[in-house]
Formats: C-alpha cells, sequence, structure tokens
C-alpha cells in the first residue's frame, strides 16, 4: 500500500479522469474535492469514487468537459447550471461568487441544477467560513430512502451541512447525511470485498441487509427514523423542488455508469455575521464551541475530521493497491 503526498494523489485523479474525457480544469477540481475528502477520512466521498466517476465520464452520463454557467435574477440570489457536469466546478463557482454578494445584501442564496454528487457537503461551507460567512447546504442524492412506513425510495441520503466561523482557529463545520450512513460507505464496503453492519440499509424486500451488494440495490435506514424521512423531504424539497434539479426518484445513480445524467441539485444559503449582529455572533459561537470542549469526554463536531486532515497533510496518504489498480484500469 503505497504512501503517496496529496499533490501527488491528486495529479493521480487527475491523470485518471483526463484519460476519460474530461478537461484538465474540471479533473483537477474534482481531484480537489476528493482528495480532500479522503484525508478527511470521508472515504466514502473520497477516492472510492474515482473509478465510478471516470467510467461515468467516459460515456458521457456525466460531461467532463462541461462548465457551468451562473446568473443573477435577483440581488441575493446566484442561480448555476452544472450543465450536467461533476458538482465540483459548479460549487466552486458558488462559493467564489457568494462572498460579494451576502457582504452586500447580508444574506444570499446559490441554487445548482442539472448537478451530479457534491461528495463531502462540509468543504463547500467550510470555505465561506473561513472568510467569515455562516453557511448551509442542502444537497438531493438519488433514490435511497423511503417514506417512513412506504417501501419505494423517494428521498436521497440528502446531506445538510453548516459551519461558521470561530476566533482564531478552524471552523466549526456539521457535516451529516440523513440516512444512518452516508451511502457511499457501503460502496467503499463493496470495493474492499467487507459486509456492511446489520442497521445500515434493507434489501429491496425490506429486510435487513449486510451484503452492500444487495444494499446499493435496497434502500437506506433513516436518521432519527420517522424524523430523519421528514429531514429528508424538507432537503429534498430544498435542493431539488426550489433549484428545478431533478427529485431522487427521477435521478439516476451517481454509482454506476447506466442511464441519462444524474441532474441533482444544491443550495448554499450564506449569512454575514457582522450584519446582523456585529462580532457578537462569532464570538458566541466560539463561546459555545468552548463549553462543548470543556465537558470532560465530550468532542467538537469534525474534531475526528481535522485531526485526520493533518496526519494526511503530515504523513502523506495510503492508497490501497486496489484503488491504484482501479485508476490504471480506467
Amino acid at each position: 500500500m503505497p504512501v503517496l503526498t496529496i499533490p501527488a494523489v491528486e495529479n493521480l485523479v487527475i491523470a485518471t479522469l483526463m484519460r476519460c474525457r474530461t478537461s484538465a480544469a474540471n479533473a483537477a477540481s474534482v481531484a480537489r474535492a476528493l482528495v480532500a475528502a479522503e484525508a478527511d477520512g470521508l472515504k466514502g466521498h473520497g477516492l472510492s469514487r474515482v473509478a465510478s466517476y471516470a467510467a461515468q465520464a467516459k460515456i458521457g452520463k456525466v460531461d467532463g468537459f462541461a462548465t457551468p454557467a451562473i446568473v443573477y435574477p435577483r440581488p441575493a440570489i446566484v442561480s448555476i447550471n452544472a450543465a450536467h457536469g461533476f458538482a465540483y466546478p459548479a460549487l466552486d463557482l458558488a462559493v467564489a461568487a457568494l462572498p460579494e454578494v451576502t457582504r452586500r445584501q447580508g444574506m444570499a442564496a446559490a441554487s445548482i441544477h442539472r448537478s451530479h454528487h457534491c461528495g463531502a457537503a462540509g468543504h463547500s461551507v467550510e470555505r465561506l467560513a473561513e472568510q467569515g460567512f455562516v453557511a448551509l447546504m442542502f444537497a438531493n442524492t438519488p433514490g435511497a430512502i423511503a417514506p417512513w412506513g412506504g417501501s419505494k425510495a423517494l428521498f436521497g441520503t440528502n446531506p445538510i451541512a453548516f459551519a461558521c466561523p470561530l476566533f482564531g482557529r478552524v471552523p466549526l463545520v456539521v457535516d451529516l447525511s440523513l440516512s444512518k450512513v452516508a451511502r457511499g460507505n457501503i460502496l467503499a464496503a463493496k470495493q474492499r470485498g467487507e459486509k456492511i453492519p446489520e442497521g445500515w440499509a434493507l434489501d429491496a424486500a425490506g429486510d435487513p441487509t449486510t451484503d452492500p451488494d444487495t444494499a446499493l440495490t435496497g434502500t437506506m435506514l433513516p436518521l432519527g427514523d420517522a424524523k430523519g424521512t421528514a429531514l429528508a423531504l424538507m432537503v429534498e424539497l430544498l435542493a431539488a423542488g426550489l433549484t428545478g434539479a431533478n427529485f431522487a426518484a427521477e435521478a439516476s445513480s451517481f454509482l454506476d455508469a447506466e442511464g441519462p445524467p444524474p441532474g441533482t441539485g444544491q443550495l448554499i444559503i450564506a449569512f454575514d455575521p457582522i450584519a446582523i449582529a456585529g462580532t457578537k455572533a462569532i464570538a458566541r459561537f466560539s463561546a459555545m464551541a468552548e463549553a462543548i470542549e470543556a465537558q470532560p469526554g465530550a468532542r467538537l463536531s469534525g474534531a475526528r475530521r481535522l485531526a485526520a486532515r493533518c496526519k494526511a497533510q503530515a504523513e502523506g496518504l495510503n492508497i490501497p493497491d486496489v484503488l491504484i489498480t482501479q485508476f490504471e484500469a480506467a
């Protein structure tokens, strides 16, 4: 299992995607996002995605040469057409556009449609929080969760992410999917040839399963049972209904090269805390973070992610041989 520096892994991903009908700029955007997720220990949104991304770019399910287009329909609204390309260039465009609009208006929203898998949603809001903003992100994904009591997947795993600035330290980030685990964790288990824990997913008949292949054709169990499906509905309406993207049940899979482009959506809302409460808000955010950390045994959200990131930056990433083989075969 080779150990490679973060830039070396990014170059490996870029080379793989460019061989598979993806522009250099788009490949670089995707590589930064996937390697950042891998470095944070979020392997379900990391390098395990490269092979499926490459396969989709090869056949055009995702347009590797797409250029996202941005318009400003209202003073505080940014609308981005991802053009059935990878989500990351569109997200980069949203993160670049939102600060100016948010400072001018006090708050702003960026809607993204005709999009794709957004990976670790926390990274986009973290980049905004690094510039002093409070940010929320909602994203829908292909069908994975059934309404509570139902059997047909109408909602995706639908991540929600939040980030806010703290005094003198990295932002606080909350990033969670509305299934008990992210579906990417099941994909990663499949690629490793491992079983999944019971309680993660159901098979197509609605029975518990530990087989990742069976789980990927079934449904995910929601976080918080009925409350989780209510939140998944909320995200579905914000990220797809509001943006004009495909609903989960209309979207093809992120995991294979079958079918048309997924056409999913994302919504990012940014607030300028200075406009709302001066510097008091950031002081209050910091006080809450310190109160959590003051409790023995308590851990601030994102602490493990940051520890993994620091380790990867210092020591590099362990890349399983099976992933190297998949990259070379793409």
